[in-house]
């Protein structure tokens, strides 16, 4: 059959102009396709809303968390009485917030009672809530425009390993999973709205797959449905040579290899999950990135190959990240031990040693914190960091400074020497703590102190969009 799953971002939902602009798509798409699979994450905002909630349930303030979901209830009660539904569809959507919220918050007078600490597994099972009340909105707007859909939350269908915060799908289980709850309702016509960022353990336990997981939950859809294709409906033109916010210039780029698009996700590229694109390339699953608000656009296609090859840069992508640094005399600490010593400092964060160095008197060890760890995780391991170092004497001399990583992408660039040289000529003032190819051939890192980053971006940039220049 011809399926087609699409993801819907949280900026893609939250009003009832995004909203409008969804439907439209779903109806359009509905008659190009045999099946279609919708997934959708919370509204804007309100994952961070509900992490807060539940750091003030853990610290026992009532009255903090219970305003957050009154806040929560009250926006989207709201964007319902926005809604063209009829009387019935109403009424069933604000019961299904009551309830859910409702469950939330004795979820949350149980964590303010703990006295120790609440565990991640106790935050995953709140966090959630925000993809369950976007999917009931979803759906019954489709329904309320005659086509045939139901809600359906992802507990029931991805089943994942016991990791909180970060959980990856076993795709085996969740594909028979699939079979039983999901591929019924395709077959007969019905569209499912499903829980982006959610799952379960295979004992029902909830879970999360890390922040921006909803990506990620989309990418397991298309391979356990067989997709044709997965389409990721965003509020930018597709793929960018940069971040458009700070970069105004930036280009779409039409088409990108599987490990193009990868590189530039795992590099701070905000658009795409880092985790969503290896379960597409094992299946050669085509995924665009298109404009929900431009729909006529093709956006960018990732799939296989990316196309002729020519040796012109793509894409930049930066992301901050930290520096352990010493003088060295003697043999002192190894690198290795330095990031033993960083990944003990922050055990539920991600810590990727990306590049390292040690000479006779210095060594230098560069971390990358994903950028689905959080906006405050840089800080807050640094600071883990820098106590964990200072606690143990043959550490104490070695000290953390943030950094930025900024990479360049294209596949096969590490065979350009000429135009490596050309690029780090344009850069020729600029101090690199450390420059590293990457193990996929397809980018280019430069690390710089923070102070250098902007410089760098621009050079780079536009060395990408006027390469002769």
């Amino acid at each position: 059959m011809n399926t087609l799953v699409m993801k819907f971002g949280g900026s893609s939902i939250g009003t009832t102009d995004a909203l409008t602009q969804v439907l439209s798509i779903v109806l359009h798409e509905s008659e190009q396709w045999n099946q279609l699979v919708l997934v959708v994450s919370a509204l804007e905002g309100v994952t961070d809303g509900l992490i807060e909630a539940a750091h003030l349930a853990q610290l026992g303030q009532q009255r903090g968390y219970r305003r957050i979901v009154a806040n929560l209830r009250t926006r989207h009660l709201a964007l319902i009485d926005e809604l063209p539904l009829g009387t019935t569809e109403r009424a069933v959507l604000y019961a299904d917030i009551d309830r859910l919220l409702f469950e939330m918050l004795d979820i949350y007078q149980g964590m303010a009672q703990i006295t120790s600490k609440v565990t991640p597994e106790a935050v995953d099972a709140t966090i959630g809530v925000g993809e369950k009340l976007a999917a009931r909105i979803v759906a019954a707007l489709l329904r309320q425009n005659n086509l045939r859909s139901v809600a359906l939350d992802t507990t029931s269908l991805i089943v994942t390993d016991d990791v909180p915060g970060n959980a990856t799908a076993n795709l085996a289980l969740t594909r028979a999973q699939i079979a039983q709850n999901l591929l019924p309702l395709l077959e007969r016509k019905i569209v499912p709205v499903v829980t982006g960022f959610i799952g379960a353990t295979s004992t029902g336990k909830p879970t999360t797959l890390g922040r921006g997981g909803s990506d990620y939950t989309a990418s397991v859809m298309a391979v356990c449905t067989n997709a044709s294709e997965i389409w990721i409906w965003t509020d930018v033109d597709g793929m960018m040579t940069a971040d458009p916010r700070d970069f105004p210039e930036a280009r779409v780029i039409p088409i990108l290899s599987y490990d193009e698009a990868a590189e530039m996700a795992y590099f701070g590229a905000r658009v795409l999950h880092t985790r969503m694109i290896s379960p597409l390339r094992e299946d050669k699953i085509a995924l665009r990135v298109k404009n929900v608000y431009k729909p006529q656009q093709v956006g960018t296609l990732i799939q296989d190959t990316s196309g002729p090859r020519s040796q012109a840069l793509k894409a930049i992508a930066y992301i901050p990240g930290l520096a352990v640094e010493a003088k060295r005399t003697g043999e002192g600490v190894s690198t290795q031990g330095i990031y033993a010593k960083a990944a003990a400092a922050a055990p539920n964060t991600q810590i990727d040693l990306i590049t390292s160095s040690q000479s006779a008197t210095h060594s230098i060890a560069c971390f990358l914190i994903p950028t689905t760890a959080g906006s405050d995780a840089i800080h807050t391991t640094r600071l883990a960091l820098e106590e964990n170092l200072h606690a143990s004497a043959e550490t104490q001399s070695w000290t953390v400074k943030n950094i930025t990583f900024i990479t360049a992408i294209s596949a096969t660039i590490d065979n350009w020497s000429a135009t490596t040289a050309v690029l780090l000529k344009a850069l020729s003032n600029i101090r690199l703590l450390a420059l590293s190819h990457g193990p996929s051939n397809s980018s280019l890192t430069m690390v710089v102190e923070n102070k250098d980053a902007e410089d760098v971006l621009h050079a780079v940039h536009s060395f990408i969009i006027n390469p002769n220049s």
